[in-house]
Protein backbone atom coordinates (compact mmCIF):
# COMPACT_ATOMS: atom_id res chain seq x y z
CA UNK A 1 0.00 0.00 0.00
CA UNK A 2 1.56 3.24 -0.73
CA UNK A 3 2.35 6.03 1.88
CA UNK A 4 -0.15 8.58 0.07
CA UNK A 5 -2.94 6.01 0.42
CA UNK A 6 -1.97 5.12 3.91
CA UNK A 7 -1.89 8.78 4.70
CA UNK A 8 -5.43 9.43 3.38
CA UNK A 9 -6.68 6.21 5.54
CA UNK A 10 -5.32 7.79 8.64
CA UNK A 11 -6.80 11.35 7.50
CA UNK A 12 -9.97 9.27 6.78
CA UNK A 13 -10.17 7.80 10.21
CA UNK A 14 -9.60 11.44 11.71
CA UNK A 15 -12.70 12.71 9.26
CA UNK A 16 -15.34 10.72 10.10
CA UNK A 17 -14.24 10.55 13.89
CA UNK A 18 -14.40 14.44 13.78
CA UNK A 19 -17.09 14.98 11.55
CA UNK A 20 -15.63 16.61 8.38
CA UNK A 21 -14.94 15.84 5.24
CA UNK A 22 -13.02 17.57 2.84
CA UNK A 23 -15.89 16.74 0.22
CA UNK A 24 -18.73 18.65 2.23
CA UNK A 25 -17.31 21.65 1.64
CA UNK A 26 -14.60 21.89 -0.57
CA UNK A 27 -16.80 20.83 -3.24
CA UNK A 28 -20.03 22.22 -2.58
CA UNK A 29 -21.91 19.00 -3.55
CA UNK A 30 -20.78 20.68 -7.44
CA UNK A 31 -22.69 19.11 -10.09
CA UNK A 32 -25.96 18.07 -8.63
CA UNK A 33 -28.13 20.45 -9.31
CA UNK A 34 -30.32 19.49 -6.21
CA UNK A 35 -33.32 21.78 -5.20
CA UNK A 36 -34.96 21.30 -1.77
CA UNK A 37 -37.81 20.29 -3.60
CA UNK A 38 -36.31 17.69 -5.42
CA UNK A 39 -37.92 14.13 -3.91
CA UNK A 40 -34.73 11.82 -4.37
CA UNK A 41 -35.07 9.48 -6.98
CA UNK A 42 -35.25 6.26 -4.68
CA UNK A 43 -37.40 3.63 -3.74
CA UNK A 44 -38.41 4.00 -0.05
CA UNK A 45 -36.37 1.44 1.96
CA UNK A 46 -37.95 -1.14 4.13
CA UNK A 47 -37.35 0.22 7.54
CA UNK A 48 -39.46 0.98 10.57
CA UNK A 49 -41.86 4.09 10.49
CA UNK A 50 -44.50 4.78 13.23
CA UNK A 51 -46.46 7.61 13.11
CA UNK A 52 -48.95 9.07 15.78
CA UNK A 53 -52.64 9.17 14.44
CA UNK A 54 -54.50 11.57 12.97
CA UNK A 55 -56.69 12.89 15.95
CA UNK A 56 -53.76 13.04 18.58
CA UNK A 57 -50.98 14.45 15.79
CA UNK A 58 -53.68 17.00 14.45
CA UNK A 59 -54.14 18.39 18.50
CA UNK A 60 -50.39 18.64 18.34
CA UNK A 61 -50.15 20.68 15.34
CA UNK A 62 -49.34 18.39 12.47
CA UNK A 63 -50.81 16.88 9.50
CA UNK A 64 -50.80 13.19 9.21
CA UNK A 65 -50.88 13.45 5.66
CA UNK A 66 -47.80 15.46 5.16
CA UNK A 67 -45.94 13.96 8.28
CA UNK A 68 -46.49 10.38 6.10
CA UNK A 69 -45.29 12.42 3.12
CA UNK A 70 -41.94 13.60 5.32
CA UNK A 71 -41.14 9.92 6.37
CA UNK A 72 -41.64 8.60 3.19
CA UNK A 73 -38.87 11.18 1.91
CA UNK A 74 -36.42 10.07 4.55
CA UNK A 75 -36.81 6.63 4.05
CA UNK A 76 -35.48 7.29 0.69
CA UNK A 77 -32.80 8.68 1.76
CA UNK A 78 -29.84 7.01 3.79
CA UNK A 79 -31.20 7.52 7.13
CA UNK A 80 -30.72 5.84 9.74
CA UNK A 81 -33.20 7.52 13.04
CA UNK A 82 -35.48 10.19 12.69
CA UNK A 83 -37.65 11.57 15.12
CA UNK A 84 -40.03 14.11 15.47
CA UNK A 85 -41.15 14.64 19.58
CA UNK A 86 -43.78 17.40 20.50
CA UNK A 87 -44.81 17.77 23.90
CA UNK A 88 -42.77 14.97 25.05
CA UNK A 89 -45.18 12.75 22.15
CA UNK A 90 -42.87 10.75 19.36
CA UNK A 91 -45.06 12.83 16.90
CA UNK A 92 -42.92 10.08 13.99
CA UNK A 93 -40.15 8.07 14.32
CA UNK A 94 -38.04 6.04 11.72
CA UNK A 95 -35.43 3.22 12.60
CA UNK A 96 -34.68 2.61 16.22
CA UNK A 97 -33.96 5.42 18.30
CA UNK A 98 -31.85 3.53 21.27
CA UNK A 99 -29.00 3.14 18.44
CA UNK A 100 -25.99 5.18 19.41
CA UNK A 101 -24.01 6.73 16.34
CA UNK A 102 -21.12 9.02 16.15
CA UNK A 103 -22.85 12.72 15.86
CA UNK A 104 -19.58 14.26 14.08
CA UNK A 105 -20.20 18.55 14.36
CA UNK A 106 -23.07 18.21 16.62
CA UNK A 107 -20.39 17.80 19.29
CA UNK A 108 -20.33 20.99 19.31
CA UNK A 109 -23.84 21.88 20.22
CA UNK A 110 -22.77 19.65 23.07
CA UNK A 111 -19.98 21.14 24.53
CA UNK A 112 -22.18 24.36 23.70
CA UNK A 113 -24.08 23.05 26.28
CA UNK A 114 -21.10 22.22 29.37
CA UNK A 115 -19.91 25.94 28.58
CA UNK A 116 -23.63 27.16 29.35
CA UNK A 117 -23.66 25.41 32.65
CA UNK A 118 -20.78 27.15 33.46
CA UNK A 119 -20.50 30.81 33.43
CA UNK A 120 -19.60 32.91 35.87
CA UNK A 121 -16.66 34.39 37.51
CA UNK A 122 -15.69 32.32 39.78
CA UNK A 123 -12.29 29.60 40.00
CA UNK A 124 -14.07 26.85 38.21
CA UNK A 125 -16.41 28.47 35.61
CA UNK A 126 -16.20 30.49 32.77
CA UNK A 127 -16.35 34.00 31.97
CA UNK A 128 -17.68 34.90 28.24
CA UNK A 129 -15.94 38.23 28.74
CA UNK A 130 -12.22 36.30 29.32
CA UNK A 131 -9.62 36.80 26.83
CA UNK A 132 -7.06 33.78 25.74
CA UNK A 133 -4.56 36.19 27.30
CA UNK A 134 -6.44 36.00 30.73
CA UNK A 135 -7.20 32.51 30.47
CA UNK A 136 -3.33 31.29 29.88
CA UNK A 137 -4.26 29.97 26.12
CA UNK A 138 -1.63 29.81 23.29
CA UNK A 139 -0.60 27.18 20.97
CA UNK A 140 1.94 25.19 19.80
CA UNK A 141 4.17 24.34 17.22
CA UNK A 142 2.82 27.67 16.35
CA UNK A 143 2.20 30.06 18.76
CA UNK A 144 -0.43 32.80 18.88
CA UNK A 145 0.06 36.74 18.26
CA UNK A 146 -0.87 39.17 21.16
CA UNK A 147 -3.34 40.44 19.22
CA UNK A 148 -4.92 37.03 18.59
CA UNK A 149 -4.82 36.40 22.43
CA UNK A 150 -7.41 39.36 23.04
CA UNK A 151 -10.26 36.70 21.21
CA UNK A 152 -12.40 36.16 23.80
CA UNK A 153 -14.43 33.14 25.06
CA UNK A 154 -17.54 34.67 23.60
CA UNK A 155 -15.66 35.27 20.17
CA UNK A 156 -14.79 31.71 20.07
CA UNK A 157 -18.56 30.31 20.88
CA UNK A 158 -19.68 32.73 17.87
CA UNK A 159 -16.23 31.79 15.44
CA UNK A 160 -15.46 35.57 15.04
CA UNK A 161 -12.42 34.99 17.13
CA UNK A 162 -10.51 35.96 13.20
CA UNK A 163 -7.75 33.07 14.27
CA UNK A 164 -6.15 31.70 11.24
CA UNK A 165 -4.36 28.92 13.01
CA UNK A 166 -4.13 24.94 12.22
CA UNK A 167 -6.66 23.06 14.12
CA UNK A 168 -7.61 19.25 14.71
CA UNK A 169 -10.15 17.53 12.96
CA UNK A 170 -10.34 20.37 10.04
CA UNK A 171 -9.08 18.86 7.07
CA UNK A 172 -11.51 19.90 4.25
CA UNK A 173 -12.98 23.17 6.10
CA UNK A 174 -9.33 24.62 6.33
CA UNK A 175 -9.59 25.78 2.70
CA UNK A 176 -13.13 28.09 3.53
CA UNK A 177 -11.64 29.08 6.95
CA UNK A 178 -8.84 30.55 4.98
CA UNK A 179 -10.71 31.95 2.03
CA UNK A 180 -12.83 34.23 4.78
CA UNK A 181 -9.94 34.63 6.90
CA UNK A 182 -6.74 35.21 4.80
CA UNK A 183 -3.57 35.10 5.90
CA UNK A 184 -3.17 37.96 7.63
CA UNK A 185 -3.93 39.05 11.64
CA UNK A 186 -7.65 39.86 12.09
CA UNK A 187 -8.99 42.07 14.32
CA UNK A 188 -11.18 39.78 16.86
CA UNK A 189 -14.93 40.32 16.23
CA UNK A 190 -14.97 41.73 13.21
CA UNK A 191 -15.16 38.10 10.61
CA UNK A 192 -17.04 35.31 10.68
CA UNK A 193 -15.72 31.76 10.01
CA UNK A 194 -16.54 28.11 11.04
CA UNK A 195 -13.37 27.29 12.59
CA UNK A 196 -12.34 24.11 14.45
CA UNK A 197 -9.75 25.79 16.04
CA UNK A 198 -12.21 27.98 17.94
CA UNK A 199 -14.04 24.63 19.31
CA UNK A 200 -11.03 22.94 19.83
CA UNK A 201 -9.68 25.64 22.41
CA UNK A 202 -13.18 25.89 23.78
CA UNK A 203 -12.39 22.35 25.05
CA UNK A 204 -9.36 23.09 26.67
CA UNK A 205 -10.88 26.30 28.20
CA UNK A 206 -13.46 23.88 29.60
CA UNK A 207 -11.39 21.70 30.87
CA UNK A 208 -8.90 23.66 32.49
CA UNK A 209 -11.36 25.55 34.06
CA UNK A 210 -13.38 23.03 35.24
CA UNK A 211 -10.75 20.48 35.93
CA UNK A 212 -12.95 17.94 34.00
CA UNK A 213 -13.05 15.82 31.24
CA UNK A 214 -15.33 16.76 28.61
CA UNK A 215 -16.07 12.72 29.26
CA UNK A 216 -16.73 13.09 32.93
CA UNK A 217 -18.63 16.20 33.05
CA UNK A 218 -20.72 15.50 30.14
CA UNK A 219 -21.93 12.41 31.99
CA UNK A 220 -22.70 13.83 35.47
CA UNK A 221 -23.70 17.42 34.63
CA UNK A 222 -26.18 16.09 31.47
CA UNK A 223 -26.56 12.50 31.17
CA UNK A 224 -27.10 11.77 35.06
CA UNK A 225 -29.68 14.81 35.33
CA UNK A 226 -31.53 14.67 32.05
CA UNK A 227 -32.00 10.52 32.69
CA UNK A 228 -30.14 10.14 29.49
CA UNK A 229 -30.61 5.87 28.38
CA UNK A 230 -27.88 5.16 26.46
CA UNK A 231 -25.03 7.59 26.64
CA UNK A 232 -21.55 6.43 28.40
CA UNK A 233 -18.74 8.24 29.24
CA UNK A 234 -16.70 6.10 26.88
CA UNK A 235 -18.85 7.50 23.82
CA UNK A 236 -16.72 10.79 23.94
CA UNK A 237 -13.27 10.21 22.28
CA UNK A 238 -10.26 13.10 21.34
CA UNK A 239 -8.90 13.80 17.68
CA UNK A 240 -5.64 14.45 18.00
CA UNK A 241 -2.90 16.10 15.45
CA UNK A 242 -0.26 17.64 17.60
CA UNK A 243 1.51 18.72 14.53
CA UNK A 244 -0.76 21.30 13.83
CA UNK A 245 -1.91 22.21 17.29
CA UNK A 246 -2.32 21.04 21.07
CA UNK A 247 -5.96 21.63 21.49
CA UNK A 248 -7.88 18.36 20.84
CA UNK A 249 -11.37 17.98 19.31
CA UNK A 250 -13.43 16.24 21.07
CA UNK A 251 -16.05 13.55 19.51
CA UNK A 252 -19.08 12.23 20.84
CA UNK A 253 -21.50 9.45 20.05
CA UNK A 254 -25.10 9.12 20.96
CA UNK A 255 -28.46 8.13 19.96
CA UNK A 256 -31.71 9.50 18.83
CA UNK A 257 -33.38 9.15 21.55
CA UNK A 258 -30.70 11.28 23.83
CA UNK A 259 -30.38 13.99 21.38
CA UNK A 260 -34.31 14.37 21.63
CA UNK A 261 -33.90 14.75 25.55
CA UNK A 262 -30.96 16.69 25.46
CA UNK A 263 -33.11 19.15 22.91
CA UNK A 264 -35.94 19.10 25.21
CA UNK A 265 -33.68 20.28 28.20
CA UNK A 266 -33.66 23.90 25.78
CA UNK A 267 -37.37 23.73 25.40
CA UNK A 268 -37.83 24.07 28.79
CA UNK A 269 -35.25 26.63 29.26
CA UNK A 270 -33.10 24.57 30.98
CA UNK A 271 -35.43 23.02 34.25
CA UNK A 272 -35.96 19.40 34.46
CA UNK A 273 -38.29 18.34 37.14
CA UNK A 274 -37.95 21.86 38.89
CA UNK A 275 -33.96 21.55 38.69
CA UNK A 276 -32.21 23.65 36.94
CA UNK A 277 -30.02 22.47 35.11
CA UNK A 278 -28.80 25.16 32.18
CA UNK A 279 -29.16 28.71 32.92
CA UNK A 280 -32.28 30.23 31.18
CA UNK A 281 -30.15 33.34 29.66
CA UNK A 282 -27.95 30.78 27.77
CA UNK A 283 -30.54 29.04 26.14
CA UNK A 284 -32.46 32.68 25.56
CA UNK A 285 -28.32 34.02 24.23
CA UNK A 286 -28.70 31.18 21.66
CA UNK A 287 -31.80 32.29 19.99
CA UNK A 288 -31.00 35.93 20.23
CA UNK A 289 -26.76 36.32 19.62
CA UNK A 290 -26.35 34.99 16.30
CA UNK A 291 -23.85 36.15 13.38
CA UNK A 292 -24.99 36.49 10.12
CA UNK A 293 -22.84 33.84 8.02
CA UNK A 294 -23.61 34.91 4.90
CA UNK A 295 -24.77 31.31 4.36
CA UNK A 296 -28.79 30.72 2.91
CA UNK A 297 -30.85 28.62 4.14
CA UNK A 298 -30.32 26.32 7.07
CA UNK A 299 -27.07 27.78 7.85
CA UNK A 300 -27.94 31.50 7.91
CA UNK A 301 -26.92 32.10 11.27
CA UNK A 302 -24.99 31.24 14.19
CA UNK A 303 -24.73 31.24 17.79
CA UNK A 304 -22.95 29.37 20.75
CA UNK A 305 -21.93 27.26 18.27
CA UNK A 306 -25.12 26.93 17.22
CA UNK A 307 -26.81 27.40 13.61
CA UNK A 308 -29.66 29.68 12.99
CA UNK A 309 -31.58 28.72 9.98
CA UNK A 310 -33.04 31.42 7.97
CA UNK A 311 -37.04 31.81 7.00
CA UNK A 312 -37.08 30.60 3.66
CA UNK A 313 -36.43 27.11 5.00
CA UNK A 314 -39.68 27.64 6.65
CA UNK A 315 -38.66 26.49 10.24
CA UNK A 316 -39.81 29.57 12.43
CA UNK A 317 -38.08 32.79 14.08
CA UNK A 318 -36.18 31.20 17.66
CA UNK A 319 -35.41 27.66 15.87
CA UNK A 320 -31.51 26.70 16.53
CA UNK A 321 -29.86 23.24 15.67
CA UNK A 322 -26.92 21.43 15.61
CA UNK A 323 -25.31 19.92 12.33
CA UNK A 324 -23.04 17.06 11.42
CA UNK A 325 -21.02 15.50 8.67
CA UNK A 326 -23.86 13.28 6.97
CA UNK A 327 -26.42 15.74 7.96
CA UNK A 328 -26.23 14.74 11.81
CA UNK A 329 -29.16 17.23 13.40
CA UNK A 330 -30.40 18.00 16.71
CA UNK A 331 -33.02 20.97 15.89
CA UNK A 332 -34.83 22.88 18.90
CA UNK A 333 -38.04 23.84 17.70
CA UNK A 334 -39.33 26.04 20.68
CA UNK A 335 -42.53 27.79 18.11
CA UNK A 336 -43.62 24.03 18.13
CA UNK A 337 -42.45 23.04 21.15
CA UNK A 338 -40.33 20.30 19.65
CA UNK A 339 -37.27 18.43 19.23
CA UNK A 340 -36.61 16.97 15.89
CA UNK A 341 -33.32 14.36 15.86
CA UNK A 342 -32.19 13.26 12.25
CA UNK A 343 -28.50 10.67 11.69
CA UNK A 344 -27.07 8.88 9.56
CA UNK A 345 -24.14 6.47 9.77
CA UNK A 346 -21.22 7.57 7.40
CA UNK A 347 -19.03 4.63 8.47
CA UNK A 348 -19.96 2.46 4.87
CA UNK A 349 -19.22 5.40 3.16
CA UNK A 350 -15.71 6.36 4.41
CA UNK A 351 -15.02 2.66 3.69
CA UNK A 352 -15.92 2.50 0.49
CA UNK A 353 -14.29 6.04 -0.48
CA UNK A 354 -10.82 5.00 0.66
CA UNK A 355 -11.09 1.55 -1.75
CA UNK A 356 -12.04 3.73 -4.54
CA UNK A 357 -9.12 6.05 -3.31
CA UNK A 358 -6.82 3.41 -3.88
CA UNK A 359 -8.15 2.23 -7.10
CA UNK A 360 -8.07 5.06 -8.68
CA UNK A 361 -5.43 6.99 -7.20
CA UNK A 362 -7.78 9.50 -6.33
CA UNK A 363 -7.57 12.04 -3.51
CA UNK A 364 -10.61 11.05 -0.22
CA UNK A 365 -12.58 14.16 -1.47
CA UNK A 366 -12.73 13.15 -4.52
CA UNK A 367 -13.64 9.38 -4.01
CA UNK A 368 -16.53 11.00 -1.90
CA UNK A 369 -17.83 13.13 -4.69
CA UNK A 370 -17.12 10.34 -7.59
CA UNK A 371 -19.54 8.01 -5.34
CA UNK A 372 -21.89 10.71 -4.34
CA UNK A 373 -21.85 11.51 -8.48
CA UNK A 374 -22.51 7.99 -9.38
CA UNK A 375 -25.55 7.11 -7.14
CA UNK A 376 -27.42 9.36 -9.37
CA UNK A 377 -26.69 6.86 -12.44
CA UNK A 378 -29.95 5.08 -13.44
CA UNK A 379 -28.77 2.03 -13.35
CA UNK A 380 -27.47 2.59 -9.58
CA UNK A 381 -30.40 3.67 -8.24
CA UNK A 382 -31.67 0.18 -6.75
CA UNK A 383 -27.60 -0.68 -5.67
CA UNK A 384 -27.76 -1.73 -2.25
CA UNK A 385 -24.91 0.65 -1.41
CA UNK A 386 -26.74 3.94 -3.15
CA UNK A 387 -30.04 2.79 -1.42
CA UNK A 388 -28.76 2.09 2.30
CA UNK A 389 -25.64 3.97 2.57
CA UNK A 390 -24.72 6.87 0.77
CA UNK A 391 -24.03 10.28 1.28
CA UNK A 392 -27.08 12.13 2.30
CA UNK A 393 -26.69 15.62 -0.02
CA UNK A 394 -27.71 19.08 1.76
CA UNK A 395 -29.94 19.85 -0.91
CA UNK A 396 -31.80 16.57 0.16
CA UNK A 397 -31.54 17.10 3.75
CA UNK A 398 -33.19 20.51 3.16
CA UNK A 399 -35.74 18.98 1.39
CA UNK A 400 -36.62 16.57 4.10
CA UNK A 401 -36.63 19.89 6.49
CA UNK A 402 -39.05 21.86 3.96
CA UNK A 403 -41.19 18.46 4.02
CA UNK A 404 -41.70 18.71 7.31
CA UNK A 405 -42.60 22.26 7.81
CA UNK A 406 -45.39 21.75 5.32
CA UNK A 407 -46.44 18.94 7.68
CA UNK A 408 -47.50 21.26 10.30
CA UNK A 409 -51.09 22.63 10.88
Amino acid sequence: MSKKLMKQMALAVVLASAGVLAFLLATGERGLGLSSSARPPFEPRPVVIELLGADAAADLGWNHKGLEAAFDYAARLSTDTLLIVTDGEVVGVLGDPATVLPVHSVRKALLSTLIGQRLGEGPDQISLSSTLEELGIDDQPQSLTPGQKQATVQHLLNNVSGINHAAAAEAGLTAEKMRRLGSEENEPGRVWAYNNWDHNALSTIYEERTEQPIATAFHQAIAEPLGLQDFKPEHVTYIEEPDLSQHRAASFKMSGRDLVTLGELYLHKGEVEGSQVLPSAWVEQISKGLVETEIEGLRAGYSAMWWIPGPETGLPAGTFWGWGLGNQALLVVPAWRTVIVHQANTAALVQRAIALAEEKDLALGEAILELALSCREPEKLDSDFCIEERFILRGEFAGLITGIAAARL
